[in-house]
């Protein structure tokens, strides 16, 4: 950790040295950015094939599985649980992605929290006070 700090203090100020005695990279700001820019396009696209190989690859397991289970049913002449699929929404594939609250539902949201918390505290309260009222045996 100590060494890691110590190259940080070093190497910001070489670095600082080389810009002021113009040793540094002065002018490839430009082909520097375009640089990153298409490294990561490539990182992403590396990512993109990587999970769609292994879609691919739990998609062909999933077969063969059920081939397997198609076989043992066959086998011992079992018949197949009819399932209902229900209609469910379909996830999205990355929860990162997700669409993000907009301020207004955030502040809907705590509206609407600030209300329920709200009533609670006022029936609390109302029948804290009915229980102690001396009246109460009239209703």
């Amino acid at each position: 950790m100590a060494a890691f700090i110590a190259k940080q203090m070093v190497g910001n100020q070489l670095s600082a040295v080389k810009d002021a005695a113009g040793g540094g990279d002065g002018g490839d700001d430009g082909d520097d950015k375009e640089k990153a820019e298409e490294e990561e396009r490539e990182r992403q696209e590396a990512i993109r094939e990587a999970e769609e190989r292994r879609k691919e690859k739990h998609r062909k397991m999933e077969e063969e599985r059920e081939k397997m289970r198609q076989d043992i049913r066959d086998k011992y002449n079992i018949k197949k649980k009819e399932e209902i699929v229900e209609a469910a929404p379909q996830e999205e594939p990355n929860p990162l992605m997700r669409k993000k609250k907009t301020p207004e539902e955030l502040a809907a949201e705590a509206e609407q929290e600030e209300l329920d918390d709200f009533t609670t505290k006022l029936k609390k309260r109302l029948s804290d006070a009915f229980k102690n009222c001396p009246l109460r045996n009239l209703f």
